[in-house]
């Protein structure tokens, strides 16, 4: 890429860190389960993300190059698998969903079959007993599962 490019990058990255520090403003839940609420770690996450952005336009690489090829067709398989994750996040449940994204982005990093499976079922249980036990975080379901 090339120091414009990078500028350019820095300047939408900026606005999404803006549009996600606003979406986190709106965040609201009827009750408080702990003294920072919910909004601060959409907060956190959008001025990581400011400062990063910032970086980029501040200090660009000196060069660089697009990927070509596999590397590209890799690149845009994960963003569409991410994509797919967030639109299933709720109709799936977390677990499931993460269970086929992680499943899905080991096998796109060649990955056999069972390393796979195995990274899938391992992270998603392992994180979501994470969430649930460790950090008192409820999860998910999935509509698909009966769950709201």
């Amino acid at each position: 890429m090339s120091r414009a490019a990078d500028r350019m990058l820095g300047l939408i990255l900026m606005a999404v860190a803006a549009a996600y520090a606003v979406s986190a403003a709106r965040l609201e839940v009827p009750f408080a389960y702990d003294p920072l609420g919910p909004k601060a770690f959409p907060f956190g996450l959008s001025a990581l993300l400011a400062v990063l952005a910032v970086v980029l336009l501040v200090r660009p690489a000196p060069g660089g190059r697009w990927p070509t090829g596999m590397l590209l067709l890799k690149v845009v398989a994960t963003l569409a698998v991410l994509a797919l994750y967030g639109m299933l996040f709720s109709v799936l449940g977390y677990v499931l969903a993460s269970a086929l994204a992680v499943l899905a982005l080991a096998w796109l990093f060649d990955a056999g079959i069972g390393k796979a499976c195995m990274a899938a079922i391992g992270m998603s249980l392992g994180s979501y007993v994470l969430f649930t036990y460790g950090m008192d975080i409820s999860l998910p379901v999935g509509t698909l599962f009966g769950g709201h």
